[in-house]
């Protein structure tokens, strides 16, 4: 779900649609946390997503995703109360229970067959709904960008998320370490469309990919649209 929006946003940012700016005032400080990501990355992450690319069937992956998508499921509800959607909140539980039944815990998505639309909500988006300000832009060690109001969302999230309540230690680091290599893989698509700055790409396409969750979807002016709609159709 997460990926879908990152792709449009890098979209946007390869047109020059977005210019605001974002608030970077530990900017020296979040570029070495960054080159130390990269360094991780380039050393374990990205050569492992890259096997894990080339060695898993595409059904498997598919049934992959699904599973970590449902994980999130209790999340989404929980966020969207919150939000003062309880439809929506419905939504989301009904999704986690159909999935995990009738899903095989939820390698299979049988709820999008009942009608039942995936959404993607976290603790992050809840408090920009009840108004607070994103904070200045935080490049965080291991875990990659945030900011001022998304770092409170991240324990919010692990604790709703199925694998923080695992009594066995060993399959919660092998379930988190798979969530991060299954994310990473699907990134591999798009690294192509990263140009110049790379930290400077990031943190707009981070902070705009954060503004497209909080709205539901993308806003933009309407002069723009068509020309957006021509290039994804195409």
């Amino acid at each position: 779900m997460k990926f879908n929006s990152i792709l449009i946003i890098l979209t946007f940012i390869c047109f020059n649609i977005f210019s605001d700016e974002v608030s970077d005032p530990f900017e020296n400080l979040n570029r070495n946390i960054y080159e130390f990501n990269e360094q991780v990355d380039q050393i374990v992450l990205k050569p492992t997503a890259t096997l894990y690319s080339n060695i898993t069937p595409r059904f498997l992956k598919k049934g992959i995703s699904n599973f970590f998508d449902n994980l999130n499921e209790i999340d989404n509800s929980f966020n969207q109360l919150l939000q003062g959607k309880p439809l929506k909140s419905i939504n989301d539980l009904s999704r986690f229970i159909i999935n995990t039944s009738l899903g095989f815990g939820g390698l299979i998505d049988v709820a999008s067959e009942f009608g039942l639309v995936e959404h993607d909500e976290d603790f992050g988006q809840t408090l920009a709904v009840w108004g607070f300000g994103e904070g200045p832009y935080l490049m965080l060690p291991f875990l990659g960008p945030s900011n001022g109001r998304d770092i409170f969302s991240r324990p919010v999230t692990s604790f709703f998320e199925g694998t923080f309540h695992m009594d066995n230690a060993n399959v919660t680091i092998s379930l988190t370490a798979l969530d991060a290599i299954e994310t990473r893989e699907k990134l591999l698509q798009i690294e192509s469309l990263i140009s110049g700055d790379e930290y400077a790409f990031i943190k707009d396409s981070y902070s705009q990919s954060r503004t497209y969750e909080i709205n539901d979807g993308l806003v933009l002016e309407d002069s723009f649209v068509d020309e957006m709609d021509d290039f994804l159709i195409d």
